[in-house]
């Protein structure tokens, strides 16, 4: 039996035992206390990683015996090393795999670890709950910003939610500081600085009633995405793409299949779907666990 730890960093830890592909047992999270968002980023790396550690232990429940341990966290991560960490800025630089390695080693613990982007973890915890863990897929996650997951892992940065989908030069609210980004037109962040006056909410509720900026801006949103997703399809081929975050609920799944379908042409291409599903910290966990598992008999 495959026996590993999933961690996921967000705003908060969750961390869960996962034993072929499946949790066994309850979810640790820290903080308990879901309000408490500023916990993880007020403490320092070292302190940051023995939290982890903590949530580790809780997650095993005494057990000893399994083999690999899988953190997944927002950022730019490379070789074991956070390169960049918008969300936790303690993080940038840091050596996390071989932090955890040593800490967990001093709780007599001797397994590998593997660090993966918290979307790429995503794509692995879907692979493996929808059957697909000997197929492609992809994730986009629609939230603050955008993230972009892709299963199986390849070498690669994969931020893709700053893929560039216009060349208009009025588009700079993406958080990068990029132009022309996905992300500053999707992203939740990037939205309420383009509408100070409104919303995303009110934004979407104010198309529906036929409010012709705010049309336009729905239009452009799904066009957004349908030209990220194309892109990958032009770079990577067809296959399942899954979508996810709390701001699937703007989506218009035929307005969006329809900008596909304008920019995907070639036939060979066309073998695309697309479909929406929760994005949960138990799918990202076992995604975490999963991508160790498969890192430690790479």
């Amino acid at each position: 039996m495959a026996k590993t730890i999933g961690v996921i960093l967000s705003e908060r830890i969750s961390a869960g035992l996962v034993v072929d592909h499946k949790l066994v047992g309850p979810v640790r999270r820290f903080p308990e206390d879901h309000d408490d968002e500023d916990a993880l980023v007020e403490q320092h790396t070292e302190a940051l990683v023995e939290t982890i550690t903590n949530q580790v232990l809780l997650a095993a429940d005494g057990a000893k015996d399994f083999t690999a341990v899988g953190v997944a966290l927002p950022g730019l991560v490379k070789d074991g090393v956070v390169a960049e960490a918008p969300n936790l800025p303690q993080l940038k630089g840091a050596k996390i795999q071989e932090l955890l390695v040593g800490q967990l080693r001093s709780h007599g613990l001797d397994v590998s670890v593997t660090a993966v982007n918290d979307a790429d973890g995503m794509a692995a915890g879907l692979a493996s709950m929808h059957g697909k863990l000997d197929s492609m897929i992809r994730v986009w996650t629609l939230g603050v910003g955008i993230g972009y997951g892709r299963y199986p892992f390849a070498p690669g940065v994969w931020e893709g939610g700053h893929t560039v989908v216009t060349l208009d030069e009025k588009e700079r609210f993406c958080g990068c500081g990029g132009r022309g980004h996905m992300e500053g037109i999707m992203g939740h962040r990037a939205m309420r600085l383009r509408f100070l006056d409104m919303e995303p909410e009110e934004v979407f509720d104010a198309a529906k009633q036929g409010d012709a900026r705010c049309m336009d801006f729905k239009r452009l949103w799904h066009k957004a995405l349908a030209a990220a997703s194309a892109t990958t399809i032009h770079m990577a081929g067809p296959g399942k793409i899954f979508i996810a975050g709390f701001n699937t609920r703007f989506l218009d799944m035929s307005m969006l299949k329809d900008y596909l379908q304008q920019m995907v042409k070639m036939s060979p291409l066309q073998g695309y779907s697309l479909e929406i599903v929760d994005d949960t910290p138990e799918v990202r966990v076992i995604g975490a666990a999963v991508s160790a598992e498969q890192a430690a008999v790479r």
